[in-house]
């Protein structure tokens, strides 16, 4: 990985399922579907949004609980049901003022492949699909769901020295 790419990232932009998730689902009688976050992921998107950062959400998936839970960590926007990424990704420089050359996009399965050559740093998290981290430029050494979203925010953060700083 070109790591200069990382002095660069102002936007973070991530799937959800098999990245802020395990991939997994529990699915009640009554034909809810649960997943469970990392709190760490979250707090390391909140550091970020406190730095300046933007962090924008693009997911296929529909789930009111996942779509409240980003918001309320400060996500903006937060794209669900989204059947073309790609789609997403020009409202996001047409109407919300983001440069995808400024920005790093983490996703973990051939849906994300279609944005990975839009944007300057392509990530995926350890157990994406085999094509994803064939495709990524950096592959995080956290899974989906166990600190892959923290360890990239991290890493960019710590290179822009605001890793840690409380202003």
């Amino acid at each position: 990985m070109d790591y200069s790419k990382l002095s660069k990232i102002e936007t973070f932009i991530f799937d959800v399922d098999g990245v802020f998730t395990n991939c997994r689902m529990l699915i009640t009688e009554a034909g809810e579907f649960l997943r469970t976050m990392n709190v760490r992921d979250g707090a390391a998107m909140k550091m970020a949004l406190k730095a300046g950062y933007r962090v924008c959400i693009i997911t296929k998936g529909s789930s009111l609980g996942v779509k409240d839970r980003l918001i309320f960590l400060g996500a903006h926007p937060v794209y669900d049901n989204v059947s073309d990424k790609r789609i997403a990704l020009k409202d996001l420089e047409a109407n919300h003022n983001i440069s995808l050359m400024n920005s790093l996009y983490m996703g973990d399965d051939l849906a994300d492949l279609v944005v990975f050559d839009k944007v300057l740093l392509a990530t995926c998290p350890r157990d994406a699909a085999p094509e994803v981290i064939k495709k990524a430029e950096f592959i995080s050494p956290k899974d989906g769901g166990d600190g892959c979203v923290r360890d990239i925010i991290e890493r960019v953060m710590r290179t822009q020295g605001k890793w840690g700083h409380s202003d």
